[in-house]
């Protein structure tokens, strides 16, 4: 199973593909805070409700100074397609190879259903504005995780 992160740690830096296949790094976002979230795949219950979410209060967020990246083992190609049903506005961004999901803690063993399988952690990390991590959350729930890290940020 892949380390946590712990507050005070650096963020792992990365470039990712996002949904139009341009890169997209953490350096891109340099002096501004960012919430990474990790989320199983696109197009699914879950998952679009939690991006919904996110879309949704983008204006509150970014007024409050962060940016939202969102992060899923999806090919560039899907995330479109979810973006675009969806009409998402959030950065969605895709880590087929697991690397950027695996250094955030976010990717290993989990339970689903009462067994032990392995695969996307659901995850939120709050990156500050000089690249380290100030909140690390995992095994949250697409329902209403929005909200709580609205209400836990004080927004």
């Amino acid at each position: 199973m892949s380390e946590r992160l712990q507050p005070g740690d650096t963020a792992p830096a990365f470039t990712l593909p996002d949904a139009d296949g341009k890169p997209v790094s953490l350096a891109d976002h340099a002096g501004r805070k960012v919430i990474v979230y990790f989320y199983p795949a696109a197009l699914t219950p879950g998952c679009t409700k939690q991006a919904c979410d996110f879309t949704d209060n983008l204006e509150l967020l970014a007024g409050a100074g962060y940016d939202v990246i969102g992060v899923s083992p999806d090919k560039p190609e899907k995330l479109a397609k979810f973006r675009d049903k969806e009409d998402l506005r959030v950065t969605l961004v895709g880590d087929e190879d697991k690397a950027t999901l695996t250094a955030y803690g976010a990717f290993g063993e989990k339970k689903m259903y009462g067994r032990t399988v392995t695969g996307v952690i659901r995850s939120t990390v709050i990156v500050d504005e000089e690249g380290r991590v100030s909140r690390a959350l995992y095994n949250v729930r697409a329902t209403g995780h929005v909200a709580k890290l609205i209400r836990d940020l004080e927004l």
